[in-house]
């Protein structure tokens, strides 16, 4: 195992905690850190994060986009129609997101601006080109 010496400064109430804490579990206030070091991390690689999107941001792209997801009759009129705007759909998990086609920034999930995949599926009556996930068509489509 390898040993990092770590110097930083921690307000006196922390340090009072650690210490209370120490004393109660008879360690030492090292062993307290390194086991909170190693839940935290264990914590962050475990924990799925929650994607939400700002309905600040999700408002206006909604109104920007909306005749666009109304009136598109197919998957290659909708992309042209983003593109258009400077946007374009993406396969993300079992959805779909918007991105700054540009760029390649995620904006949003398709579902945020009120288009489901699976609704867009049925409403195509095919699934998103080249979507790795098999399954949802018949699921969505029958």
């Amino acid at each position: 195992m390898e040993k990092i010496t770590v110097m930083f400064s921690l307000p006196e109430t922390t340090l009072d905690a650690l210490r209370k804490i120490a004393t109660d579990e008879d360690v030492a206030i090292e062993h307290v850190l390194q086991g909170a070091i190693k839940r935290d991390l264990f914590r962050r690689s475990r924990a799925k994060k929650a994607v939400r999107t700002d309905e600040r941001l999700v408002a206006p792209l909604r109104a920007l986009l909306a005749e666009d997801f109304a009136f598109a009759d197919g998957w290659d009129d909708l992309q042209n129609r983003l593109r258009i705007k400077g946007y374009a759909l993406r396969e993300a998990g079992a959805g779909l997101a918007l991105h700054r086609h540009a760029c390649g920034t995620r904006m949003c999930k398709a579902s945020d601006l009120g288009n489901s995949y699976a609704r867009l599926m049925r409403r195509f009556l095919t699934p998103f080109p080249d979507h790795s996930h098999r399954y949802l068509p018949e699921r969505v489509l029958g």
